[in-house]
């Protein structure tokens, strides 16, 4: 029998492409992941208050200053992704691939997720039709106005941005680290959730009551912390950082229902809109896991399950 040649035998040990992308990512300690991401979490609500002022946050010099020290806490939240990764997963996988920036199956990851989640808001979305408010995204003044508003452009664009690079794109492949997809889903929220506390002190110097400012600071955790699960499990499915900035982007400008707009429409508008209500949420649980399936998105390093 002829001796294989070398190149035959190096393609019978080492695995192939496909295979070396589903095998299970290597572990690094809980206490590394777990004190790194509090340590970025640390850091990007102190770099909105590094800057002394006397204005509120929707003054513009307060917004510039934030777009600022936000911006360098972005160029440093990889470095302790790339310093406190497993070597071998380092040595594996391309290093923008683990921040969630790659080709294969981006644009499912633009429409995709978009979609599902404006499935989840058609009640909404059916009430502002009503309102017209919807005409106006067809105005070339309308979009005009929204990006020379800085308060827009916080909102729409530079908090999603930052939030996101830095609490999914960051934190999660240090978690997914350290814990299986599911739990690191439900940890990494807490951090993103507990960082959306820092609004109490702001509504203090504001004047408002203390039990007042805890009880908002209370209902703003529940809910930022909600949107967390959400957003981190388009990122360990889709292995795509653009799917959550997107779906943050468009949750921000939707806002939370206002159920007050809702009961003020005509009879049937209203039983037309919580029907909506209704089949937006049931449908978006029940598409939820079709829409995220990994194999879409070609997705087979951070969900392994």
């Amino acid at each position: 029998m002829s001796n294989l040649s070398e190149k035959e035998a190096a393609a019978i040990m080492s695995p192939s492409m496909e295979q070396a992308q589903s095998l299970p990512l290597p572990q690094i300690p809980v206490t590394t992941s777990v004190s790194c991401c509090f340590v970025l979490a640390v850091l990007y609500v102190g770099s909105l208050y590094i800057w002394s002022t006397k204005h509120n946050r929707d003054h513009p010099s307060t917004i510039k200053r934030r777009f600022a020290s936000v911006s360098v806490v972005m160029l440093i939240a990889p470095i302790f992704v790339y310093f406190f990764s497993s070597p071998e997963l380092l040595n594996r996988e391309p290093f923008f691939k683990l921040l969630g920036f790659r080709i294969e199956g981006l644009w499912q990851a633009v429409l995709i997720p978009y979609a599902l989640t404006v499935l989840l808001f058609l009640g909404p979305i059916f009430v502002n039709m009503q309102n017209e408010s919807v005409r106006s995204y067809f105005d070339v003044d309308y979009w005009r106005g929204s990006f020379s508003s800085i308060i827009w452009v916080r909102n729409h664009i530079m908090a999603p941005l930052t939030e996101e690079f830095v609490f999914r794109a960051c934190m999660m492949p240090l978690i997914l680290q350290s814990f299986p997809p599911v739990a690191a889903v439900f940890i990494t929220p807490l951090f993103f959730g507990v960082a959306h506390l820092h609004h109490i002190a702001e509504r203090l110097s504001l004047g408002v009551e203390l039990s007042t400012a805890l009880l908002i600071g209370l209902f703003q955790f529940i809910y930022t912390t909600l949107f967390g699960f959400y957003s981190a499990f388009l990122f360990a499915r889709t292995g795509h950082v653009v799917a959550p900035f997107l779906v943050h982007a468009f949750c921000n400008h939707m806002g939370l229902p206002d159920l007050q707009d809702l009961w003020q429409q005509d009879l049937w508008r209203r039983v037309i809109a919580i029907v909506l209500y209704i089949v937006g949420f049931v449908g978006w649980i029940l598409v939820l896991p079709l829409a995220t399936d990994p194999a879409i998105y070609r997705n087979t390093l951070y969900w392994n399950v």
